[in-house]
């Protein structure tokens, strides 16, 4: 840990090679005493309504526990299934000695600026964990929330899922749309264990002059499954994010989903990579990205192969609905070893005459029209993912109030 703090502050002034570079002394820390709840009966009815826009149940129905972060010092936390463990990071540091061997581990704590000031001014985070041969079939839900202006979030997160385990976790961060300008800095680093699986989905619902810059890696062991989908439907200042996952055991395997609906002179740099490090891994990076407004959009995918046997595939694919809109898609092939196969497809274009007229011909106005292909084009049905997360996933599309027409 001392260790940590050293390189912290050492790489506190260091640049992301990535993404628009954020002051962060601009941001202030939260004058309030902190406090953790183990009820949610004290969230407030607007509070509720913002956790919901991003797929949290509030009222903690069919759900396996529930992790809630307002700011920087508000939480609530409960685990309603005995199989998964839900504590504050700043917890359950105190209360494993062992999670020392974990902590910034799959992140490099000197990864940029960002990484620094998460380490250097820890404000809380989640730790969830599935015990060994433990299958979890109700989902975990977490909730990060910026309800103030002018302050920074730096929230630290670990999942772990042990040996033969399952674990399904909704994560919903969101802030107000007429929020004053303000910073979410969030660390997560995934451990997926022999034989185990992990399906993480995030919905993202900023406001419009929100920052966001999360740093997430994940490594999987021999045999395990790590899906991962993330979704932003809305406005935001500035997000760039770009997760890594390690494929580290024999026949392990890793799909990354991204649906992006750009709005406003919002910008997202939005990605993911795979290193495919073992005999039989498996990869896939697929993201659909829609520009209207005056968005920009940087979708970008890379697929790593280093060891015979490993395949991978990469799917970035656009579409424009405004002239002033900006869509870039950077996929990138990396074989360092023989034996590799590694294909990727990239398209960018804008809705097809035909397809509008064919519908219109079936009764629709050109709008309605509009609306349905590109709700259509945002739908990604995820293989093995169950029926409750793809209708989360599915509702939070279907909620979308679409522009640019």
């Amino acid at each position: 840990m001392k260790n940590n703090k050293e390189l912290a502050i050492k790489a506190k002034d260091k640049k992301s090679p990535i993404g628009e570079d954020i002051d962060l002394d601009v941001f202030k820390s939260e004058d309030r005493k902190a406090s953790s709840k183990r009820s949610m009966e004290q969230i407030a009815a607007e509070e509720r309504r913002l956790m919901e826009n991003v797929g949290v149940n509030p009222d903690e129905k069919k759900t396996a526990g529930l992790y809630v972060q307002i700011d920087q010092s508000k939480v609530f936390y409960n685990s309603l299934n005995q199989k998964a463990e839900i504590l504050p990071i700043k917890d359950a540091i105190k209360k494993y000695e062992w999670l020392k061997d974990y902590y910034w581990n799959a992140v490099n704590v000197d990864t940029d600026k960002y990484t620094s000031a998460v380490e250097l001014e820890l404000h809380n985070g989640y730790f969830i964990r599935a015990g060994e041969g433990q299958k979890i079939r109700e989902p975990v839900q977490a909730c990060l929330m910026l309800k103030t202006g002018n302050i920074k979030q730096n929230i630290h997160n670990i999942i772990i899922v042990e040996e033969n385990a399952e674990l399904h976790l909704v994560t919903g961060c969101v802030s107000p749309s007429i929020l004053e300008p303000a910073l979410h800095l969030g660390i997560t680093e995934f451990y997926i264990k022999k034989n185990a699986k992990l399906t993480f989905t995030m919905i993202h619902r900023w406001g419009k002059r929100t920052l966001v810059r999360p740093r997430s890696a994940a490594i999987v062991e021999e045999g395990g499954v790590f899906i991962n989908n993330y979704i932003i439907l809305s406005d935001v200042g500035n997000l760039q994010t770009y997760p890594t996952v390690y494929l580290k055991g024999e026949n392990s395997k890793a799909e990354l989903y991204t649906v992006i609906y750009g709005t406003g002179k919002s910008i997202y740099d939005v990605g993911g990579r795979i290193i495919l490090e073992a005999e039989g891994t498996k990869g896939k990076v697929v993201s659909r990205t829609i520009g209207a407004d005056e968005s920009i959009i940087y979708a970008r995918g890379q697929l790593i192969g280093k060891h015979s046997g490993c395949r991978a595939h990469l799917e970035c694919n656009g579409l424009l609905l405004s002239d002033k809109s900006r869509l870039t898609a950077i996929p990138e092939l990396e074989a360092e070893t023989t034996g590799v196969e590694l294909s990727h497809e990239a398209t960018i274009g804008k809705i097809e005459q035909e397809q509008l007229t064919y519908l219109m011909s079936r009764g629709l106005s050109e709008e309605e029209a509009n609306s349905l292909i590109v709700r259509g084009f945002m739908t990604i049905n995820v293989p093995d993912l169950p029926a409750t997360l793809q209708k989360t996933v599915d509702d939070a599309i279907k909620l979308t109030k679409l522009t640019g027409f």
